[in-house]
């Protein structure tokens, strides 16, 4: 086996154009935003200091593949794996995307060694003069020179040493400023299990690079060549896992641009829909200012108009009053300090005014109230194009004015729902147009006082209640319906409920004959027959009521009860039957 020597893609190559000054993503760690130093590279493909990761928090994992683990790294190549099972295991978390690590044996200096990103750092270092190299003999001086031969920078003392020496002699030494336009000045990469031998072969059994002293040792008999012998083998797979990668690259952006899309047109209309909002509450707002200004305003008028009718009502009571107490005074006066004669002299005047007096008319009652109310669930009508509620209500709800009406109001059947209406108005019998008063109604059985039946009340806002109940057996109901713990008018009153209403089980037809479709033996309620052994009604035959009628009962009127009893006559089982 022979080494061809083949150049590596891009080694020491020159750069087309500039110099390469790579950015700070790729020799700057993540964590510590410092330059890379002994850089490793994750699972995740992230980068970060061997010190960084030291740093991190471990946390105690549990490893079900046993040996295979996909955590590739140098120090882990040569372990041997252990028999499959549960085992203890550390991890971390990656500081850039926070992806769990699981942590081989030998730590995070296990872990596999980014020289792609040592390469990089160098590249850099190189940029500025070498500022942030040391000598990679001596590990104290800064570089200044580097042996392409041994790939190895080297201070100015350690450069001399390295000429003196007889096997580095002849080796080929430059000075770090001629390295500047190179893409790549790398390190020899050496082998983990024999750090004095380079990684120059790979072995295709294990897929791992190896050196000469892994070929003749653990190695042996493995299928080993040359690592520029393979590079393009397994390049080529690369090249094509990334060929197939790059669409899902593509698919994802074109997935993050819609999401950022989305997500834009997200917040304007966000923006859109919040305006609108504002600009509604703030109009909104200003037609509640402006209709609780109103209502103020309706408030005010309202005390003024009271105010004035209850001082007008002030000043007549007072006036009359004054006239009333000026008249007994002198009347009480005249009949006990006044003579015979006298009395009789002013009796006429006396009387007259007396008379006048008492046939005045006025009310002894307040002509108006303090029921004031606000109604804030009331529809109000619309202000500013909103539609408001709250409403002043200077009406009271006057029980013996309030009535009952509705068809049901003193009938029922039984397990049927009967319904009334109760219509609330206020003392001058106008109709109180809000809801909101305290209705009581109870629906009591004659006979059964301790057994009510359930009613319900609906309020429709309107000043009428709408009262339903059903009751589950027939008799006489006492029903009370209150206002104010007061009754209204007509209250309580009585209802008779009746049996349940019976369905026709026949058919409402013109005769037997077509509603049967000829059939000789049905047979009608209207006791009808037809000549040719037809026991049911035809048309102009005996029996015929000669109109349309219930083939069960015999009524004339579709809309009605059946008065068919039910009974075990053949005729009427018979039609029960009969269908169109």
């Amino acid at each position: 086996m022979s080494e061809k020597r083949k150049p590596l893609l891009g080694f020491m190559g020159k750069l087309p154009s500039g110099p390469a000054l790579g950015n700070s993503g790729k020799t700057h760690c993540p964590s510590c935003m410092g330059l890379f130093q002994a850089p490793r590279l994750l699972p995740c493909l992230h980068t970060v200091c061997t010190t960084c990761l030291e740093q991190l928090e471990p946390f105690s994992v549990v490893d079900i593949r046993g040996g295979d683990s996909d955590t590739s790294s140098e120090g882990s190549l040569f372990q041997e794996l252990k028999p499959p099972g549960l085992r203890p295991q550390t991890g971390i978390l990656c500081p850039v995307c926070d992806a769990q690590v699981d942590l081989p044996v030998g730590g995070v200096k296990a872990l596999t060694i980014d020289h792609l990103a040592m390469n990089d750092v160098m590249l850099e270092s190189l940029c500025g003069e070498g500022q942030g190299l040391v000598c990679d003999l001596c590990s104290d001086r800064d570089v200044e020179k580097r042996c392409q031969t041994c790939k190895a920078n080297l201070c100015h003392f350690c450069c001399q040493a390295h000429r003196r020496q007889k096997k580095t002699t002849y080796h080929t030494v430059v000075d770090l400023k001629d390295l500047k336009g190179y893409s790549r000045i790398g390190k020899a990469i050496l082998c983990p299990a024999h750090p004095a031998e380079e990684l120059r072969l790979f072995c295709e059994l294990c897929d791992q690079p190896v050196c000469r002293d892994c070929v003749v040792g653990a190695h042996r008999e493995h299928p080993c060549d040359f690592t520029s012998n393979v590079i393009h083998k397994h390049g080529d797979s690369v090249r094509e896992l990334l060929k197939n990668t790059q669409p899902r690259v593509e698919a994802l952006e074109k997935a993050l641009a819609q999401v950022k899309e989305t997500n834009g047109a997200l917040q304007q209309r966000v923006e859109a829909v919040a305006a609108d909002i504002r600009t509604f509450s703030e109009g909104y707002l200003k037609a509640i200012e402006e209709h609780r200004d109103k209502l103020l305003k309706q408030l005010e008028d309202i005390r003024a108009q009271q105010e004035n009718s209850l001082q007008l009502q002030k000043a007549q009571l007072e006036q009359l009053l004054a006239d009333m107490r000026t008249g007994v005074e002198f009347t009480e006066h005249l009949l006990t300090s006044g003579s015979d004669l006298e009395i009789l002299i002013t009796k006429g005047v006396v009387v007259e005014r007396l008379t006048k007096l008492n046939q005045v008319e006025y009310s002894a009652r307040p002509r108006v109230n303090d029921k004031i109310c606000f109604s804030p669930q009331e529809k109000a009508g619309r202000c500013r194009g909103y539609e408001v509620y709250g409403a002043i209500n200077t009406k009271e709800v006057d029980p013996a004015k309030c009535v009952l009406q509705g068809k049901d109001l003193h009938r029922a059947r039984e397990k049927q729902t009967a319904s009334f209406t109760l219509l609330c108005k206020d003392a001058a019998g106008e109709s109180m147009g809000r809801g909101g008063d305290n209705i009581q109604v109870a629906v009591v059985p004659k006979d059964k006082k301790d057994s009510p039946v359930r009613t319900m009340v609906q309020d429709n806002k309107d000043g009428t209640y709408g009262v339903s109940y059903t009751p589950k057996e027939p008799g006489i109901y006492k029903v009370l319906v209150c206002v104010k713990e007061q009754h209204v008018q007509g209250s309580p009153f009585t209802v008779t409920v009746k049996k349940r209403h019976h369905s026709h089980p026949g058919v409402f037809h013109c005769c037997t004959f077509c509603s049967s479709g000829g059939q000789k033996t049905a047979r009608c309620a209207c006791g009808g027959t037809m000549p040719g052994g037809y026991l049911g009604c035809g048309h102009g035959h005996k029996g015929h009521p000669g109109r349309p009628h219930w083939s069960c009962c015999g009524k004339f009127t579709e809309k009605s009860e059946c008065t068919w009893t039910g009974g075990q006559s053949t005729a009427r089982s018979l039609l029960r039957t009969v269908a169109l």
